[in-house]
């Protein structure tokens, strides 16, 4: 026992064709033997444990055979050899730099590079951990390193090249060093087990090599470890006992759950890790390393990415079948976010928790990336509802034309007009009656939904007046309808019906009559930034609206959003005082850059859009002058229910801003302020 040395050292490679995993680095070390064609400066560089110090000495130990084989190996039989094996060679120098960091410490170093070699052709310094030399040490190593005697050879070994000054590296040769593989580390350590008689388990071995992290020194540490535990026979049981693992099959098993959905089994699971001491945090961090080797082992050209044994890659090939694409990249995204927020999570185990209960909801139909199950059926009513008053609002407007086309030519003849009337109203009376009786029922329910007096009848209204604002009252009367729908699903089926009913009998009772129902609030056209000549003369406006003139196509200046703001409102505040109302809808609109210098503008609804439409080519030359950039173009585009931001009043800004920032609502209370 007194004579033992672990195996890092004991196996430690004293040859270049014993050193695992540098194949190419060392073949040009023995390459450079052989020709004599040596550098005065090299720098090795890579991760602990994978053979930078050992091939420094090796080199070195050849430099100065005084016979090298053919292959550019050691004699081992000269007395330069000899002397290095025995550790008493004089020729050969190794510094840490972590304690020799100063200048006096470069002055003595300088020094001895004066003196030649007593025995050899070369004095070989090797700095280990060069990258702690301080700043002043560094260049006062300059000059030496730059131009050193001719005699002498630098090796530089570090783990950590960004902290070297590149004058420094522009006088080195530069080798990178790998990571062990898993493979390997694997095929070196059964060599180790074979010659010290310790039996072993293969997957055993492939966790030792996984958890070494792609070291080989660490990999030869925790052998000795696993050895000293399991007493001459290593096992996989064993192993994960001794270095305190979770098995791996408990990331397999979770992962199935999830595939699942469930969510009662993957929360014992859990609960049955966290017992054993394990950390939720480390359970997580497990679960994505997992989760991206499956989506790795999905395709075949990624399966060499996977640093695992050949039985756990059948393992995961296995179970990449199984799980499609898109929820191993939302589990990633999900599992991610949790790692970020782990540290700052007062309650580790719920955030845990609730991750893990996202991860098994990924595949519910329906659900998108939302933690637990979304309201499915609520879901599919309002896709039905929307559906079907788009639907209503199509017929209405195309049932409407021929009707304001009849009309208009009833008033041309001039006698005719009320017998045109007359015909119109027998036409559709009985439609009328039943949409009477429907439209107060979808009425009511509105207006519960709403708080306030329906909006059917007197949208229809307007829709008698062109054929245009038909179409748009028809959308009007749906968004209607959805709002209804929240108050629940009864609300929802009689806000349809209603609505829709409602949009069809005003139709008619707009042809027979323009003046609206007792009873009914009469909708003022400039609140929508309309007026009724503006709708008679839409069309006209609409052929006019032609591409405004860029008088400055040749500026260029960049701007950002901004500025964009600023310049739209103070467009909306030049226009027109016939176009008030069109002006404050605009303001509540924020144009955003979709890609420079494009610009889109999100609209709420269809009638807006059409207004907007209509003076595009004044917008954007407005636009392109304040900005000075004739090359904007300007997107106009109608926006989803979930892009649509609620704009609120100043009482309700001031209420939030109470609620939201309790120094500000201590300041209102304290001074009894009010909003005026």
């Amino acid at each position: 026992m007194e004579n033992y040395i672990v195996s890092a050292r004991k196996y430690r490679p004293m040859t270049f064709d014993t050193v695992v995993g540098q194949h190419a680095l060392t073949t040009t070390l023995k390459n450079a033997v052989k020709s004599g064609k040596l550098a005065h400066a090299y720098l090795f560089c890579g991760p602990r444990g994978v053979g930078k110090t050992t091939c420094a000495r090796i080199f070195a130990k050849a430099i100065n055979c005084m016979n090298p084989t053919a292959e550019g190996e050691a004699c081992n039989e000269c007395e330069s050899c000899k002397a290095f094996n025995e550790q008493r060679s004089l020729n050969i120098f190794e510094l840490d730099a972590a304690s020799n960091n100063s200048v006096e410490n470069i002055k003595a170093l300088m020094d001895q590079t004066r003196i030649p070699p007593q025995v050899g052709r070369y004095k070989v310094f090797i700095i280990d951990e060069v990258h702690m030399l301080s700043t002043q040490a560094f260049n006062a190593f300059l000059k030496t390193l730059e131009e050193p005697p001719a005699h002498v050879i630098f090796i530089l070994a570090t783990t950590e090249k960004h902290k070297i000054l590149p004058t420094i590296l522009s006088r080195c040769q530069i080798y990178d060093f790998e990571r062990m593989t898993v493979e390997n580390t694997i095929a070196h350590l059964k060599m180790v087990a074979a010659k010290e008689g310790i039996s072993y388990e293969e997957s055993a071995l492939a966790l030792i090599a996984e958890k070494a992290d792609g070291g080989m020194r660490d990999a030869l540490s925790i052998f000795d470890q696993a050895a000293s535990f399991c007493q001459g026979n290593i096992t996989y049981d064993k192993v994960l006992e001794d270095l305190n693992e979770l098995d791996a099959d408990n990331y397999f098993r979770m992962v199935d759950l999830a595939m699942e959905n469930k969510v009662s089994d993957l929360m014992l699971l859990l609960n049955s890790i966290i017992e054993k001491g394990f950390d939720g945090g480390n359970v997580v961090t497990g679960l994505a390393s997992h989760i991206r080797n499956v989506l790795m082992a999905k395709d075949e050209s990624t399966l060499k990415l996977l640093e695992t044994s050949k039985e756990q890659t059948e393992k995961f090939k296995a179970q990449a079948q199984k799980c499609p694409t898109r929820f191993l990249y939302q589990a990633l995204k999900v599992l991610n976010q949790c790692d970020v927020c782990y540290k700052q999570s007062s309650n580790k185990r719920l955030l845990v928790e609730l991750t893990l209960i996202e991860v098994a909801q990924l595949t519910q139909p329906d659900d998108g990336v939302s933690a637990g199950r979304g309201p499915k059926r609520l879901k599919i009513l309002f896709k039905r509802l929307i559906d079907s008053h788009n639907q209503a609002a199509a017929q209405v407007a195309a049932g409407e034309k021929p009707l304001v086309r009849k009309a208009k030519a009833a008033a041309a003849e001039g006698d005719g007009v009320q017998a045109s009337h007359n015909a119109t109203s027998t036409t559709l009376g009985g439609n009328a009656a039943t949409a009477t009786a429907t439209a107060a029922h979808g009425a009511a329910a509105t207006n519960a939904a709403m708080g306030g007096p329906g909006m059917g009848a007197a949208t229809a209204t307007m829709e008698a007046a062109s054929e245009t604002a038909g179409a748009t009252a028809g959308t009007a009367g749906a968004t209607a309808g959805t709002a209804g729908a929240t108050a629940g699903t009864a609300g929802v089926t009689s806000g349809t019906a209603g609505a829709t009913a409602g949009a069809v009998g005003s139709a008619s009772g707009a042809a027979a009559s323009p003046q609206p129902a007792a009873g009914m609030p009469r909708l003022k056209l400039g609140s929508l930034g309309m007026t009724f000549a503006g709708l008679k003369h839409k069309e006209e406006e609409v052929k006019q609206a032609e591409e405004e003139e860029i008088k400055n196509k040749e500026e260029a200046t960049e701007f950002t959003e901004d500025q964009l703001s600023l310049e739209w409102l103070r467009m909306c505040n030049r226009m027109p005082s016939q176009m008030t109302g069109l002006a404050q809808r605009m303001k509540n609109i924020q144009p955003t850059i979709l890609s420079y210098p494009d610009i889109e503008i999100l609209v709420d609804n269809k009638l807006l859009l059409d207004q907007l439409g209509a003076i595009k080519g004044r917008i954007r030359a407005s636009l392109a002058a304040s900005l000075h950039n004739g090359s904007i173009t300007v997107n106009l585009r109608l926006a989803k229910q979930n892009e649509i931001k609620p704009v609120l009043t100043k009482k309700q800004i001031f209420d939030k801003m109470k609620k939201d920032y309790k120094p500000f609502a201590l300041l209102v209370d304290g001074l009894g302020l009010e909003l005026g």
